[in-house]
């Protein structure tokens, strides 16, 4: 049979298995029958098979022997073990030398063909699935445009179209992710035009925005308080994408209660994370504490008291001062040292235990700059890799491990997301003005495109400190960022494709926000 999957059966009585090797060969596999595993070994080096069904108890060499030796000439053989044995022992000793899957005689042909199909054809049955599943979906999604905008409406839109792009990555089906980009185009453009028209009213107290950065602690962390110590943990710069690319390594150890908040303006740590930690808009912040920042000045000094904000946010919701352990981690080269401290403050009742993790935001950056980060976290796909290969060895995931044999709760969240701008948009500016390229304040500001940003005369539109006569501040939409006439080409060459943040897009601003509670031991 050409082109048909072939399959080699180990076994001392495949005589008794004539009617399993022909159901196979009815649903077009080649199977071939030897009756030892010095025999099976010798073939296996003069032709390849895609499988190997291999019986543990045969004379001579006993299966899991065999399959030792198959695992040294091919680490990739893929073979599933088959014996009369029940005992756990046999099937651990199987699972641990990477047998593919497990069955115990008597086996009937269809349990065998089901384990087979699901090895060699799983993959393209699981992408012609997707395919068909999406068709099915798509003209309800591309009406999505047809009705009445709402804050429930894009979140449902966002982590759907988040979803699809996941299903289809994991079935390798690559041809309708084109169409599905098309779509979170026309989700960005809906978003942005909507979200820079509502976001002021909402400032204002008109209307029923989201939970906002500001609601995050109120809504979500203060519950969960009691006289068992919790964690509160950001992971700076994390999209919903991301998020779903590491929760799956928490479900085993959390019961995890997942939803969304929305990020303020600007989607940027200075603002959206102090909001986050105080419960306050950028221009209550600076009312409140003028000493500390102005909203508009250098920002490497803006996120300095964000364990002070937390305090003051909580005796003020509980009109009680709250035991609080605050750390920023920027590397896990001191694991230890963090862990030892975490220890020692979830031991005090009541506590809050809050940590930021700036990992992803300082990869999300310094990607701009390497040409060696760029090409390896090159797309979306690529970077939620990374993100996932970071946290499965960083101090968050101790951290979060450490909580859970505690039996402590946590919050997980995080500040802003980000975006892949490929889009540039000129601004013409004078002197003063920011350098973010996703916002810019400054004094007369104008984008030559009036569809690539949000633009406002108002500080209040923002809920930003009141800025100097004159003052126009920019935010971009969709997945623009922005660059001066000058220095053009330079600009637009060097930031092209880059992972930006600050602006509004559902990437930046609809953003996790998950409960974790330990599963019972």
């Amino acid at each position: 049979m050409r082109g048909a999957k072939r399959i080699l059966w180990v076994d001392d009585e495949i005589d008794l298995l004539r009617p399993h090797l022909l159901f196979l060969q009815q649903r077009g596999y080649h199977v071939d029958a030897i009756p030892n595993g010095d025999d099976a070994i010798a073939l296996l080096r003069r032709r390849s098979y895609d499988l190997v069904l291999l019986d543990e108890h045969m004379p001579g060499r006993r299966g899991l022997d065999v399959l030792e030796l198959i695992r040294r000439d091919d680490s990739h053989a893929r073979v599933v073990m088959i014996t009369k044995s029940e005992e756990d022992r046999t099937m651990t000793e199987a699972i641990g030398r990477y047998a593919e899957d497990y069955l115990v005689k008597p086996t009937s042909p269809r349990q065998v063909l089901s384990v087979v199909t699901r090895i060699l054809e799983g993959s393209s049955i699981r992408q012609q699935h997707t395919a068909q599943d999406f068709a099915a979906r798509w003209p309800a999604l591309a009406r999505r445009r047809e009705e009445t905008p709402s804050v429930e409406g894009f979140e449902r839109a966002y982590q759907e179209l988040v979803e699809w792009r996941l299903r289809m990555e994991a079935a390798g089906e690559k041809g309708l992710l084109d169409t599905l980009e098309s779509l979170q185009g026309e989700l960005r453009h809906d978003f942005g035009r909507w979200t820079a028209r509502q976001y002021p009213r909402w400032m204002r107290g008109e209307g029923e925005p989201p939970e906002l950065s500001v609601d995050v602690v109120e809504r979500r962390l203060v519950p969960l308080l009691g006289s068992d110590p919790v964690f509160f943990v950001v992971l700076d710069c994390m999209r919903l994408d991301q998020w779903r690319a590491i929760s799956g390594l928490l479900g085993d150890i959390f019961e995890i209660d997942e939803g969304v908040h929305w990020s303020i303006l600007p989607t940027a740590t200075p603002y959206a994370r102090n909001a986050l930690f105080s419960g306050l808009f950028p221009d209550e912040i600076a009312k409140q504490r003028p000493g500390w920042w102005d909203g508009v000045g250098d920002e490497g000094s803006m996120n300095t008291f964000e364990d002070e904000l937390l305090r003051a946010q909580l005796r003020r919701l509980l009109g009680r001062d709250v035991p609080v352990h605050y750390e920023k981690v920027f590397t896990d080269r001191n694991a230890e040292a963090v862990l030892g401290r975490v220890r020692s403050a979830a031991s005090k009742r009541g506590s809050v235990t809050a940590l930021v993790f700036n990992f992803v935001d300082l990869m999300t950056h310094g990607r701009s700059e390497s040409p060696i980060l760029m090409e390896v976290a090159k797309d979306e796909a690529a970077l939620r890799q990374l993100t996932r290969s970071w946290f499965e060895r960083s101090t968050a995931f101790s951290v979060l491990m450490e909580a859970a044999r505690r039996g402590c709760r946590v919050l997980l969240t995080t500040d802003h997301g980000s975006i892949h701008c490929r889009r540039s948009a000129v601004v013409r500016a004078r002197r003063g003005t920011t350098a973010n390229l996703r916002y810019k304040f400054g004094p007369d500001l104008r984008a030559d495109s009036a569809t690539a940003a949000m633009a406002t005369a108002r500080a209040a539109d923002l809920r930003l400190p009141p800025g100097e006569g004159g003052t126009t501040y920019l935010v971009a939409l969709e997945d623009f960022f922005f660059v001066y006439p000058t220095r053009l080409r330079e600009y637009r060459r060097r930031y092209a494709n880059s992972f930006l943040h600050g602006g509004a897009s559902p990437e930046e601003m609809i953003v996790p926000v998950a409960s974790l509670t330990p599963r019972r031991r």
